[in-house]
């Protein structure tokens, strides 16, 4: 697929584009899906097998830790060998670990629990990778819009998700274990997907070929350290609040449905604004989308610390979800449109390091928070929600920063 002619013009890189941006919707629908049945479940099935409840986050953790790691090695594979294959390798990975943890929920081992969840994480470090590929064959003009057309994708997954974990979580007398069996089904169907992809591999470096910046230069690159703090605390703070979200809406007297029910809303509002975040970002800038999405973040907190009764769940994690995407979107648009061809595999993996390091923190922290610092889950989730502020404090603050600067010093 990927030794196709090189389109010469605007019009045919774009229609390139719209093909791998069309298959790329499909697989973040059907294999995207993966992430909110995890999300909703690791964290309950974790305070299960856990001997100590502070730890029932932990499965989450190991699966951005998984991620965080991954990140850099399947970025330099993919700048190498192309895409498609990290692709492959990611949704082997994700079916391979729901295996294992569903052999640790049958054994009723913790470890082996943990460790499948470990290995689902390269699956989620290579989903990471869905948005810059999307921008791999796209102009300019188009780069925001395929990358918000791709995470639009997930509104189909924001459904199948929940919903598979409502009609198989009991499938089995171990509960949870069909829904890791349907993690297993939904990788091997949606790797196939892969094969359509139209992404050409990057040249092969010669002797004269640019080598681009170091990491520390780019890092130094104002454009490109925003970029990474505002990606880094719009997914940290996501990431924060959801994980612990089963667990207060289950700890505050409600169902496991209920539970996945407030996941759904979450996952549609983090994936419904894509169809126009694209359209925002050419009309308004790229600055002043990822502003709003802090806005909306610091929004959510507030609604969540005004009650625990269901529709503060509701209403504070759909502004979750919208804040995550104005800024994640924004975040990634601005990184792509700031590096060049051949710094690609090194900027995009560093930022996923960076970013998924800082998730797997916030996920751990989250199962402190909500379970052992305060007496009930209504504290605990309070707990959650204050620790968003001085994190949107420091990236409002840089992207403050970056807007007061001279276009050319950026």
């Amino acid at each position: 697929m990927s030794d196709l002619a090189a389109p010469t013009t605007a019009a045919e890189t774009d229609r390139r584009a719209r093909r791998n941006v069309t298959v790329l919707v499909f697989v973040q629908a059907i294999l995207g899906s993966q992430m909110p049945i995890l999300f909703t479940i690791a964290g309950l099935a974790g305070q299960g097998l856990a001997s100590n409840i502070c730890f029932a986050t932990l499965p989450i953790s190991l699966i951005v830790l998984g991620s965080m790691l991954a990140a850099q090695p399947l970025s330099a594979l993919m700048q190498k060998y192309g895409r498609t294959l990290g692709f492959f390798i990611g949704s082997f990975a994700g079916a391979i670990g729901a295996a294992i943890a569903a052999l640790g929920l049958y054994q009723s081992s913790f470890t082996l629990f943990l460790v499948g969840s470990f290995v689902t994480g390269i699956y989620m470090s290579a989903q990471g990778f869905y948005r810059f590929a999307a921008a791999d064959t796209a102009s300019d003009a188009f780069r925001p819009k395929a990358i918000s057309y791709v995470m639009a994708g997930g509104l189909a997954a924001a459904v199948i998700g929940p919903q598979l974990v409502k009609v198989t979580d009991d499938v089995f007398p171990v509960v949870f274990l069909g829904s890791y069996v349907a993690v297993i089904v939904l990788n091997i169907i949606g790797s196939a997907l892969f094969l359509l992809l139209d992404i050409p591999k990057p040249p092969a470096p010669t002797m004269d070929s640019p080598k681009g910046r170091s990491r520390l230069e780019l890092l130094r690159t104002p454009r490109i350290a925003v970029a990474i703090i505002c990606g880094m605390v719009s997914y940290a703070l996501m990431n924060l609040v959801m994980t612990s979200t089963p667990l207060a809406v289950v700890g505050c007297g409600f169902e496991k449905d209920v539970a996945a029910d407030v996941v759904t809303g979450h996952v549609l509002a983090m994936f419904a604004p894509s169809f126009f975040t694209g359209h925002l970002i050419a009309r308004f800038g790229v600055e002043r989308i990822v502003a709003l999405g802090l806005i909306i973040l610091a929004a959510a907190g507030a609604v969540a610390l005004a009650g625990v009764e269901v529709e503060n769940f509701f209403i504070a994690l759909i502004l979750l979800g919208f804040g995550w995407n104005f800024g994640f979107i924004g975040a990634t648009s601005m990184l792509a449109g700031a590096h060049a061809p051949e710094e690609r595999g090194r900027v995009q993996g560093m930022n996923d390091m960076i970013v998924f390091g800082c998730v797997t923190i916030a996920s751990l922290a989250s199962g402190g928070l909500m379970n052992c610092s305060g007496g009930t889950a209504a504290e605990g989730w309070n707990a959650v929600n204050l620790a968003m502020a001085p994190f949107l404090m420091l990236a409002g603050g840089a992207l403050i920063w970056l807007m007061l600067r001279r276009p050319e010093e950026a």
